[in-house]
C-alpha cells in the first residue's frame, strides 16, 4: 500500500488539507502519514482539531520573529532528517507558502514524487504577492502532478510548457473544507459576535495581513475604515487582527474609540466561515477569502491591485480595488447603499469548487502511483448555488 505523506505549516494549507487527509484515510488504496512544519502553531492547531486530525510528525519549526529564509531552511533541514527514515511513495504540498516550497525541495532531493495542491495560479508579479507567487512557480518545477483548481490554473501551467498529461482540475479543496464546516454548529467564543449575529446588524467583516500591503497601504485602510465607521453608524465593522504587530500598529490606532468597529483576535475556522456566512460583505486582501466569500454569496472588495484567482472577478463576484484610502471608502459606500451594484455582485456563482476535490486528488494520485484512474475533471457550470448555512 502506498504511502502517501501530506506536508503543510499554516492555517490556509490545513484548511486546504484537511478534505484531502480525510480522503485518503477513508480510501484502502493509501497509507497517509501526515507531517506539519509548525511554520503557525496555534491557528495550524485549531483546524487540526477541527477536522479532527493528529499529525504523525510534527517539525515544530515555529521561532519567534522568524525570517522567511529560517523557514525554509529548518523546514528543509527536518525534512531532510525524516525522509531518512520515513519516505513516503509521494508528498503532498499545497498552494505557495513557504513550507510548501521547502517540502517539496526536500522531497526532491530524496527523489520522491510531489504533488501540488491549487497548482497554477498565477498574478504575473513575482513581488505581489510576496513570496507566494515566487513560491508557486518554483513548486511547478519541482511538481510529478499538477492538481489546477481551474481550468484558469491548468492554462497558466501549460503557458509554462508543463505537460498536459501532468495537469487534473480538481476544483479547490477550500470549498470541500467550506461546506463541511458551513453544516457545523458552531458558537462564537466571543460573546460580542453572538449578541451582533442576533441584532441583524448588517457587517462588513475586514481581514488584512498581506507583507506588500504592510507600511503606509495599511494605515490607509486603517483611516479608510475609520471614515466608513463614521459614515455608517448602522454597519458594524468586524476586524479580526492579524497576530502580526506590524499590522496591527498600521491599522489598529485609527480605529480607537469607534463604537461600531469590533476588533477581535483571529477566529478558529469554524467560527470564521459563520463569522462570513453572516456578514453583507467582505474588505480583504486574502487570497482565500476570495474562494470563501463567493460560495456563500458574499461580495468581496480585495485590496490588492492584481489576484492569482481572477476567475470571481470575471464572474462579477469580486472587485480589485487597491489600497487607495479614498477607493476603499468609495467603493464600500457603493456597496452599503447601491442595492443594483450590491445584487450584481452577490450572485451565488462559484467558479472555484463544487465539493469534490479531494476525491478527484485521491484518484489523480493513484493514477501517478499506478494504482488507480483519474476521474472526470472540475468544470465550472453556469450557476452554482450558495452554500446553505
Amino acid at each position: 500500500m502506498p504511502t502517501i505523506m501530506p506536508i503543510y505549516g499554516t492555517r490556509p494549507e490545513a484548511i486546504k488539507m484537511a478534505p484531502i487527509v480525510a480522503a485518503l484515510k477513508e480510501s484502502d488504496q493509501f497509507a497517509c502519514v501526515v507531517t506539519v512544519t509548525g511554520q503557525h502553531r496555534a491557528m495550524l492547531d485549531q483546524v487540526n482539531d477541527l477536522f479532527g486530525i493528529v499529525p504523525d510528525h510534527d517539525l515544530n519549526i515555529l521561532k519567534p520573529g522568524q525570517s522567511l529564509s529560517a523557514i525554509m531552511t529548518r523546514t528543509i533541514d527536518g525534512l531532510d532528517r525524516l525522509f531518512k527514515t520515513d519516505k513516503p511513495d509521494a508528498v503532498i504540498v499545497q498552494g505557495d507558502t513557504t513550507t510548501s516550497t521547502a517540502a517539496a525541495i526536500a522531497a526532491f532531493y530524496h527523489g520522491i514524487p510531489v504533488v501540488h495542491v491549487e497548482a497554477g495560479l498565477r498574478s504575473g508579479n513575482p513581488l505581489s504577492p510576496f513570496p507566494e507567487e515566487a513560491n508557486r512557480k518554483l513548486t511547478s518545477q519541482i511538481a510529478s502532478l499538477h492538481l489546477a483548481p481551474t481550468s484558469t490554473s491548468k492554462a497558466n501551467l501549460l503557458a509554462e510548457n508543463i505537460a498536459e498529461e501532468d495537469i487534473v482540475v480538481t476544483g479547490n479543496t477550500v470549498i470541500d473544507a467550506l461546506l463541511e464546516t458551513a453544516q457545523k454548529e458552531v458558537a462564537f467564543s466571543d460573546p460580542r459576535l453572538e449578541n451582533l449575529a442576533a441584532s441583524g446588524h448588517r457587517v462588513l467583516l475586514v481581514t488584512t495581513h498581506r507583507r506588500e500591503n504592510q507600511g503606509n497601504a495599511m494605515q490607509g485602510v486603517g483611516r479608510a475604515l475609520a471614515r466608513i465607521a463614521d459614515a455608517e453608524p448602522g454597519v458594524t465593522i468586524v476586524l479580526p487582527a492579524h497576530k502580526n504587530p506590524i499590522v496591527r500598529e498600521a491599522v489598529l490606532p485609527a480605529l480607537e474609540g469607534k463604537p461600531n468597529v469590533l476588533v477581535i483576535e483571529p477566529l478558529p475556522y469554524g467560527e470564521f466561515t459563520r463569522l462570513l456566512s453572516i456578514s453583507h460583505l467582505v474588505l480583504t486582501d486574502s487570497g482565500g477569502v476570495q474562494e470563501e466569500a463567493p460560495s456563500l454569496g458574499k461580495p468581496v472588495l480585495v485590496m490588492r491591485d492584481n489576484t492569482e484567482r481572477p476567475e470571481a472577478v470575471l464572474a462579477g463576484t469580486v472587485l480589485l480595488i487597491g489600497t487607495d484610502e479614498d477607493r476603499i471608502v468609495k467603493e464600500v459606500d457603493r456597496l452599503l447603499n447601491d442595492r443594483e451594484h450590491f445584487d450584481s455582485m452577490a450572485q451565488a456563482v462559484n467558479p472555484y469548487g463544487d465539493g469534490l476535490a479531494a476525491d478527484r486528488t485521491t484518484h489523480a494520485i493513484a493514477e501517478l502511483l499506478g494504482c488507480g484512474v483519474r476521474i472526470s475533471e472540475f468544470e465550472v457550470p453556469q450557476q452554482v448555488p450558495a452554500a446553505v448555512v
